[in-house]
């Protein structure tokens, strides 16, 4: 029988919808004696007919009933994108990493890790929630990026990232703001201070950099807050934090300036607005 490409395949499946199923019994879908290639486009026609249950149900078949036939590693991944659709993440998850455990070098191996990033990436929650997905998903496509820098899946997996950046980073400022409301300021500078260098081209450094000013400025700390100022100024000219804090530094009579020996002012080279 024929076959279709699976990175094809996988890649139209991901913008297509799937029918929803009721609950089954999957053992009514696989006969012991198929063989591999039978339940493999089996599986395939489910897929397509959108039954991704019975689907999983052949492919989990070929990996029991004939492991080392070359159906079995694309059953593995066609039933890593069946879980994910059915928002199964976490056994697409195990699924994909095993895929890439197996076969690193293969043509669908950046597919397979592409689809764990996807699955923690429908699991990231609001930012005043646990960022262990937006880590993950950073991780995970990140690894991506690197390992296959050619392939399809690159430019979503970096705006992938960039959204995973951008929520830790909201949680970062939310703790840091909580810090400083209590005027904890050693705690919410060290948070604020991992902003600016760790997610420098998010939407949250502007605001991070004017918090720095100010709790610099509350604890006496002039040349810091200054230098703050300064490299918010010099990426953000035009950013209502920046008026704010200058307005700050003018309250006690003094204004922006760059200590270049400040950490802050190696960090302002990294920021997307430099």
């Amino acid at each position: 029988m024929a076959l279709l490409a699976v990175s094809a395949l996988g890649a139209s499946l991901l913008l297509a919808g799937c029918n929803a199923e009721k609950d089954l019994d999957l053992s009514t879908y696989v006969e012991p004696t198929d063989s591999a290639d039978v339940l493999y486009n089996q599986g395939l026609a489910n897929m397509n007919a959108g039954r991704l249950k019975e689907a999983s149900a052949k492919f989990e078949a070929i990996d029991r009933q004939h492991p080392y036939s070359e159906f079995a590693r694309k059953a593995m991944i066609m039933n890593t994108f069946a879980s994910y659709r059915q928002a199964k993440y976490d056994e697409a998850i195990n699924s994909g990493k095993r895929y890439v455990s197996l076969y690193p070098t293969s043509d669908e191996a950046a597919y397979a890790q592409y689809l764990v990033g996807l699955s923690y990436f429908r699991q990231i929650r609001d930012v005043t929630q646990d960022q262990r997905e937006a880590r993950l998903t950073a991780e995970t496509m990140g690894e991506v990026v690197q390992r296959w820098p050619e392939s399809e899946y690159v430019e979503d997996a970096k705006a992938k990232i960039r959204f995973a950046q951008d929520q830790l980073a909201g949680k970062e400022m939310q703790i840091g703001r909580y810090y400083l409301e209590r005027r904890e300021y050693v705690a919410s500078i060290r948070r604020f201070r991992g902003v600016v260098e760790d997610y420098p081209n998010t939407r949250h450094v502007e605001e991070a950099l004017a918090r720095l000013t100010e709790a610099y400025f509350a604890m006496g700390l002039v040349s810091e807050a200054q230098t703050a100022a300064a490299v918010l100024g010099h990426n953000f000219p035009d950013s209502k934090w920046y008026k704010d804090s200058y307005s700050l530094l003018q309250s006690g009579g003094f204004e922006p300036r760059e200590n270049a020996g400040s950490w802050l002012s190696k960090a302002g080279s990294a920021i997307l607005g430099g």
